[in-house]
């Protein structure tokens, strides 16, 4: 079977062990491919600067490349700082912030129909 998700790390650290490919098939299926960055503050303000043309250092950052592939980058810094306003630990911050990428690239935008599905999804992964 051909892994739909592949994952880079460009930070230091391990990665969390979580169900990855499990929750994206839950949200975008089985045949869309992704891509999953881990990257620091730098390259995280870079892409927002270039592609959505802000300037600050997000946590995550969704791009569709096509109908069935895409990428998420997740910040581990920011993951680090702001995972306790959630009341999550950072691999279930890691795994929300997850989910609201693919959210996003499903073409849901922020709202209380976006918040109660990633509050299933996170019931639903057993995810804290």
């Amino acid at each position: 079977m051909k892994r739909t998700v592949a994952i880079t790390k460009t930070t230091h650290g391990k990665l969390p062990r979580l169900p990855f490919e499990h929750i994206k098939n839950a949200v975008l299926g089985t045949s869309y491919e992704l891509s999953l960055v881990f990257a620091g503050d730098r390259r995280m303000q870079r892409l927002n600067r270039v592609y959505r043309k802000k300037t600050y250092i997000p946590n995550t950052l969704s791009f569709s490349l096509g109908k069935k592939s895409g990428e998420i980058f997740i910040n581990p810094n920011r993951v680090h700082i702001e995972a306790h306003r959630y009341g999550l630990s950072e691999h279930g911050y890691i795994a929300f912030l997850f989910i609201h990428g693919l959210f996003h690239l499903e073409g849901l935008k922020h709202g209380a129909t976006m918040e109660k599905r990633e509050k299933m999804l996170l019931q639903q992964f057993n995810i804290r």
